[in-house]
């Protein structure tokens, strides 16, 4: 078998490319090794021990991959920040992790620099890629120290966060192995060979959206892990796309339905400029993605789409193209090692055909939401969990989704809770109630609408919708951000204070349910 692992790579083949930057500028295994090994001791030497916990706010690039691997070798938890949050967003994440270092790069040192404040972390936990007034050279990061690897080495892990009817993320926190981090868990290799990917084997992965994903995280940190070159981007451009692929003869990717759309709205003549042809897996996930685009996808690329249905909390479905073609509209049958049932409201598992609750479980593994045991207690039955989607199993144990979460918004791929945003433009001094939902989006599959009751005497115009929006735009991070605002006399509620959202939402989305 193929030598797998960084560490392992590096000492038999180390001139081996692991990672393409952005630039262009390529990472050999040796290299990336050594740079994740001088952060390890760095922050062994500044007194970081297994179990505490590291945030990164980090573009796509070889500096957060060897920060990543750095924390994997030495038993830390690793919080990948979405760079799109603002400062009293990330500063919760610093503060509910418990994170004794923060990693910015200087394209976002407004907002780390006031997170890092409000925060209260010292100048000595801060570390910066470029130049942050206050911030520590991430660079210079165990320099001092022997180059060897760190004196304490036991394996990491990943600390994603996703947030919740609460409107605040909660991190996802898995108990740590402690196993060596030269062994690469047999699981990876498994998740790989769902999509036809295995060690080595000529396999170069690009990676087109934020590293700051759950999933997207996991395909270049598994891809390195199986000796497989990552090629970097870090803005996602279409064209762009398929040049790399071409030059960098890419065979596997890992996509979002939105990337499809604008892959298929370029000009003819340019998507038939690139060979695309050395593609195994065009692997997509995190949101639905509307059938005639993939067959579309399909007639352009060939049998190589394939589609899964997972969560950040472990356990998923898989369908390659051929199937789905039989089973249009599936997410397909569980991974070998998951559990995926359909139980109804009491319980009970549903059989073939019935809608119900979707229930997961992968193997033994086992989470919590990071101080949040209601919430972790809540999505459980016996040793199942739910994201709260509904659906139901066909009679070959095919799972096809019927709805997704009461109230999340998927709008381009990315989770977008209600809650949160309700929260924040409700304290708006002219807002009494408010309701945020998603309605149809051409493009990005739904975007953010907000149905306001304006308090008694405020006049309900378009500068009071501007001052919304601009109220929200200083609280929340671009992409959470309503693109309209409605205004009723009174939001519809029972006694008891409970919203009835359906009634403004289904509206919006008849005229599409009816097409299908």
């Amino acid at each position: 078998m193929s030598t797998v692992g960084l560490w392992n790579i590096a000492g038999e083949e180390p001139d081996r490319v692991a990672a393409v930057a952005p630039d262009g500028t390529q990472l050999s295994y040796a290299e990336l090794a050594a740079r994740a090994d001088s952060y390890g001791r760095g922050w062994q030497a500044e007194g970081l021990e297994p179990g505490d916990a590291i945030v990164l706010m980090l573009p796509n690039g070889t500096d957060l991959l060897a920060a990543y691997f750095a924390a994997i070798e030495t038993g830390l938890y690793v919080v990948t920040a979405n760079w799109h949050l603002v400062g009293p967003e990330l500063a919760h994440i610093i503060e509910d992790s418990g994170a004794k270092v923060f990693v910015a790069h200087e394209r976002f040192a407004d907002t780390a620099t006031d997170a890092a404040a409000r925060s209260g972390l010292s100048s000595k936990a801060r570390f910066a890629v470029g130049e942050i007034p206050g911030f520590q050279d991430l660079q210079r990061l165990g320099a001092a120290e022997p180059a060897d690897r760190p004196d304490v080495r036991t394996t990491g892990s990943p600390m994603l966060y996703t947030s919740g009817t609460t409107g605040r993320p909660k991190g996802v926190r898995r108990p740590l192995s402690g196993e060596d981090p030269d062994d690469v868990p047999a699981a990876s290799g498994h998740f790989f060979g769902l999509f036809g990917l295995k060690p080595h084997d000529g396999h170069v992965h690009l990676c087109g959206s934020p590293m700051y994903h759950t999933a997207v995280l996991n395909f270049v940190a598994i891809s390195v892990q199986l000796g497989h070159t990552a090629v970097l981007m870090d803005r996602w451009e279409p064209e762009e796309m398929l040049e790399l692929i071409e030059r960098h003869s890419v065979t596997h990717t890992h996509m979002v339905p939105t990337q499809f759309r604008r892959l298929l709205d370029l000009p003819a003549d340019v998507r038939e400029r690139y060979d695309v042809s050395s593609l195994r897996a065009a692997v997509h996930g995190a949101a639905p993605c509307p059938p005639e685009v993939k067959r579309a996808m399909l007639g352009w690329w060939g049998p190589v789409v394939t589609e899964y249905y997972a969560a950040t909390e472990g356990g998923g479905t898989v369908i390659g193209a051929e199937d789905w073609v039989r089973k249009p509209g599936s997410v397909g049958l569980p991974w070998p090692g998951s559990v995926v049932k359909v139980l109804g409201e009491d319980g009970s598992e549903l059989p073939g055909g019935e809608v119900g609750t979707v229930y997961m479980r992968m193997g033994r593994s086992t989470f919590e939401y990071h101080q949040d045991k209601a919430k972790t207690e809540r999505a459980r039955v016996g040793n199942l969990f739910t994201l709260g989607d509904v659906g139901y199993l066909d009679d070959d144990g095919y799972l096809y989704l019927c709805d997704r979460k009461n109230d999340m918004i998927i709008s381009g791929g990315v989770n977008v809770y209600p809650a949160e945003i309700e929260n924040v433009l409700v304290v708006h001094p002219e807002v009494a109630d408010v309701a945020v939902f998603g309605i149809p989006h051409a493009d990005r599959g739904e975007q953010i609408k907000a149905v306001v009751q304006p308090r008694v005497g405020a006049c309900a115009d378009d500068a009071l919708v501007s001052d919304i929006l601009a109220f929200a735009a200083e609280r929340l991070a671009k992409f959470k951000l309503p693109r309209s605002v409605d205004f009723v006399d009174e939001l519809p509620r029972d006694p008891n204070g409970k919203l009835y959202k359906r009634t403004l939402r289904d509206p919006y989305w008849s005229d599409r349910e009816n097409a299908i």
